[in-house]
């Protein structure tokens, strides 16, 4: 599966996705539904139907393929809103409630004990011979890193009506006294630019979660869609981006962290799932309107020069990475 957490929250805790559905009292206009179970169900299903295609890829497949089968988790990382306790509690809430959700059953077993004891029961339970098929039940994790938020503690959640959004008991932000996590993408509601982010979650993850083979499968920044073209190549806010990330990317390497590879989101300007043709995340500029005409931005032609000034990070030979020189 590729971002079961986005499925589960945009279908079945605001019904902004398919199949549409929410609790009424959201007013969301959705098709029934209920956002306090709705969403744990789904997400419990998709770990049990991964783990069940893991199994028989690698009992009928893999010796003769010698491919590898994995899960592609989404994760913002999160930043306490101040120094006190309670912050720093509820930013590892948010972490358990995003990334621990489905990771957490892969590596353990189980769910973080925070979501066992805040959800109580309304999560599901794994079997016997269910938690035996989840362990383990992957070669790799990808991960899909865009931005970061900060967290804040809100124990008024608790007297609310029940939702998996607000289980976590925190309030998310980008913004803390009036001033962004990071710099915004072209005023961007939602992507800040944080690459230490994504150096701090892939840490997170080799300490918490056995240190897994790790592919960054979506790294992206947004432009939206505009007449001026030259604006839209002329794209230096997405090379500053990459080239910031993969400097994060390094460090969290030099650290431990198993990465193998890194894939930009995305080569091409596309349809985004629930923005339509109205940003623009690609490395080359289609013109939608003029028979998908192709024009190479700025942060494509990064790409090629990179040979010229890269450094190789990984003595092992089966972790070659190549990243851009800070320079």
């Amino acid at each position: 599966f590729n971002e079961p957490y986005i499925f589960s929250i945009n279908g079945y805790a605001i019904g902004a996705f398919a199949p549409g559905r929410c609790s009424s009292w959201q007013q969301y206009n959705c098709l029934g539904g209920d956002s306090a179970t709705e969403p744990y169900i789904i997400g419990h299903h998709q770990i049990l139907a991964h783990a069940a295609t893991v199994k028989v890829y690698k009992t009928r497949y893999q010796a003769n393929q010698k491919g590898e089968i994995g899960l592609i988790v989404y994760s913002n990382w999160f930043v306490p809103y101040s120094n006190s306790q309670a912050d720093q509690n509820a930013s590892s809430r948010a972490l358990d409630f995003s990334l621990g959700w489905f990771l957490h059953p892969l590596v353990h077993g189980d769910y973080p004990p925070i979501m066992k004891s805040l959800v109580k029961d309304r999560l599901p339970k794994f079997t016997k011979d269910e938690i035996s098929l989840i362990l383990k039940s992957y070669d790799f994790i990808g991960i899909n890193y865009y931005t970061s938020n900060y967290a804040r503690d809100d124990p008024n959640f608790a007297s609310q009506k029940p939702s998996s959004l607000t289980d976590f008991r925190a309030t998310l932000t980008t913004d803390r006294d009036g001033v962004s996590i990071g710099p915004k993408a072209n005023r961007s509601s939602w992507l800040a630019t944080y690459p230490e982010g994504l150096k701090n979650l892939l840490i997170h993850t080799k300490t918490n979660y056995q240190n897994p083979i790790i592919y960054i499968t979506e790294n992206g920044y947004l432009d939206y869609d505009s007449s001026e073209v030259q604006k839209l190549i002329r794209d230096e806010g997405r090379v500053t981006y990459y080239r910031s990330h993969l400097n994060a990317l390094h460090e969290s390497i030099k650290a431990g962290v198993r990465v193998k590879g890194y894939f930009a989101w995305s080569l091409l300007d596309v349809q985004e799932w629930s923005s339509g043709y109205t940003v623009r995340f690609g490395l080359v500029y289609i013109d939608f309107k003029n028979q998908l005409k192709r024009i190479i931005k700025d942060s494509a032609k990064v790409a090629p020069k990179f040979p010229d000034h890269l450094k190789i990070i990984h003595t092992n030979p089966s972790m070659l990475l190549a990243l851009s020189d800070s320079n």
